[in-house]
């Protein structure tokens, strides 16, 4: 059990409670209540944990009416109560197509602009959204130069920022609605189709969903492109920037073992 037996979930008594994966920054449990009702909770392992919970909440239901996510069955202020799935990893082509048309129509839905209407969190890591017209600021000013400075230490700051944006212009992607952390332990099969979850929504590149997909996995396959309707020009010149946001908040969630991440991503970009 958490660490709150007495804990009510749709105002029903716990009657039974596992852990369960997905519990890195929480604490996950399949639990079911009193009427036989299945659900997944996190509960909240540290005091600050509402506005990230709260923002998790938001996420999922933004996503919702354009690709599969957990319902939202109950916010508390120190847990989230989400629609129980039967989850399965994706295995082959078909899985992969699937995934592929599903983000397809994740990202045809478009903001006027790249950001959101809030802040909010990719793990525990806050995430900052103001609202910019213009992608290349956005990530060097929204995304990296906040985790670099964050991390106070990481060898030619201000050239990385000035390479990202190098490789950036020009670059003038739609702000599609993305899953903003979508990497191989946050997506998943239930019912036949594709699920997402764990997101760290805003309006942004899609090609940075799509990177943070291979960054964990293996490369995107034909049958995921088929599915998406094809790979975007000139990807692979983008995609280290995108890895350097994740590898840069690994570092600073995880440790020293991520340095070696965070400078193989600067190395691609021509740097140290």
């Amino acid at each position: 059990m958490p660490a709150n037996p007495e804990h009510e979930i749709l105002g029903q008594h716990v009657a039974a409670s596992r852990a369960v994966g997905g519990g890195c920054i929480d604490d996950a449990r399949a639990v079911e209540l009193a009427d036989g009702t299945r659900c997944f909770v996190k509960f909240a392992r540290d005091a600050d944990a509402a506005a990230r919970l709260a923002a998790e909440a938001d996420g999922l239901r933004r996503l919702a009416p354009h690709i599969r996510v957990p319902r939202v069955l109950e916010e508390g202020k120190r847990h989230l109560a989400l629609e129980w799935l039967d989850m399965r990893p994706p295995s082959g082509p078909r899985d992969a197509e699937a995934l592929g048309s599903a983000l397809a129509a994740l990202h045809r839905h478009h903001g006027t602009a790249h950001g959101l209407d809030r802040d909010n969190f990719i793990g525990p890591t806050p995430q900052e959204n103001a609202w910019s017209g213009d992608w290349a600021v956005f990530f060097t000013e929204r995304r990296l130069r906040p985790l670099i400075v964050r991390l106070g230490r990481l060898p030619g700051e201000s050239g990385i920022l000035r390479r990202v944006a190098e490789r950036l212009a020009g670059h003038h992607p739609a702000p599609s609605l993305l899953h903003g952390d979508l990497w191989s332990g946050n997506h998943a099969m239930a019912g036949g189709a594709p699920v997402v979850f764990d997101p760290a929504v805003y309006f942004g590149d899609a090609e940075a969903d799509l990177a943070m997909l291979e960054l964990f996995g293996p490369r995107l396959g034909d049958a995921f492109w088929r599915g998406y309707g094809g790979e975007p020009n000139g990807r692979e010149a983008r995609r280290p920037v995108y890895d350097l946001y994740h590898a840069l908040n690994h570092l600073i969630i995880f440790g020293p073992s991520y340095e070696g991440m965070v400078r193989g991503s600067v190395a691609k970009l021509g740097g140290e």
